[in-house]
């Protein structure tokens, strides 16, 4: 049977038979519902009271946050970020911490410009709500043309840009929005054993540099017993690196070049091949 509309439709439900059962009338193909019907059956539903986050969501008097410390060769003076941040459905099972608005300080004005506007826009993207990690990736592919620096630990930051993502990095990790790639038991005790190999043989070389030591020592009292004068060459061409590998947390050798990896001057000559202490990366496999 076909049915002529000559309205807009604001609304349609499909009733079936059951449906027309329990309200005590005959099922009829083809009969509309009307939209009060279907605004009272809505309206009856239990709704959910999660509060997500969006755009609408006005500032509390009293926002929880941190603040982090970048001392930068490129710039004179240190720069402090502070990242707020809001609590949603405090109290209940859906309590969930998110950022708000994020600051820049700075006694250095050159990049006063830029600063302010990257913080408003960065701000913007928290209050938009949904999934704001990706501005993590956007900021640490910022590469400066004058080139990046290395900062405390051996990291290379290829910019100011950069090393600023990676603290909101490190911040969304702290309230629970992002999350390291978990290390398989495997990897971790591959990276453990390098470690206790580069341990053992800078042991074994230490312990070959005390005996050549010794032997210059003697060879030099014998030389200056029979008047002649002593040889240091070999003492004074000899360098040695004294360097604690202890896992997280640990040193590197200052001789260490940079993993393409995991950005950390990590990489050491182990059995004539380059390996990483910090990721496990081998150039030989």
């Amino acid at each position: 049977m076909a049915v002529k509309i000559d309205k807009k439709i604001k609304g349609y439900a499909v009733v079936t038979p059951e449906d027309k059962a329990r309200e005590g009338a005959a099922p009829v193909s083809g009969e509309s519902v009307p939209r009060s019907t279907i605004e009272a059956e809505v309206s009856a539903k239990p709704m959910a009271d999660v509060i997500q986050m969006h755009e609408r969501i006005e500032r509390p008097e009293v926002l929880i946050g941190s603040t982090y410390k970048i001392k930068s060769p490129l710039v004179e003076h240190a720069m402090y970020v502070t990242i707020n941040d809001i609590v949603l459905n405090a109290g209940s099972e859906h309590e969930q911490r998110r950022p708000f608005e994020v600051f820049i300080n700075s006694k250095s004005m050159e990049h006063f410009q830029w600063i302010v506007a990257l913080t408003r826009i960065m701000s913007a993207v928290f209050r938009k709500g949904g999934d704001v990690t990706f501005i993590v990736e956007e900021m640490k592919a910022v590469f400066d043309p004058k080139g990046g620096y290395f900062k405390a630990g051996g990291v290379y930051m290829p910019s100011l840009v950069a090393e600023l993502g990676t603290i909101v990095e490190d911040h969304l990790k702290t309230i629970g929005l992002m999350h390291d790639p978990e290390l398989s038991e495997h990897q971790r005790a591959m990276i453990a054993e390098k470690r206790r190999a580069y341990d053992e043989q800078q042991n074994n070389g230490s312990k070959k540099n005390a005996e050549v030591a010794k032997t210059s020592a003697r060879t030099e009292q014998r030389s200056e017993v029979e008047g002649q004068a002593p040889d240091r060459s070999t003492a004074e061409g000899r360098s040695e690196e004294v360097i604690e590998v202890t896992g997280d947390g640990a040193s590197f050798p200052p001789s260490a070049t940079m993993c393409h990896k995991c950005n950390t001057k990590a990489i050491v000559i182990m059995d004539g091949c380059a390996t990483c202490l910090n990721c496990g990366y081998s150039k030989c496999g």
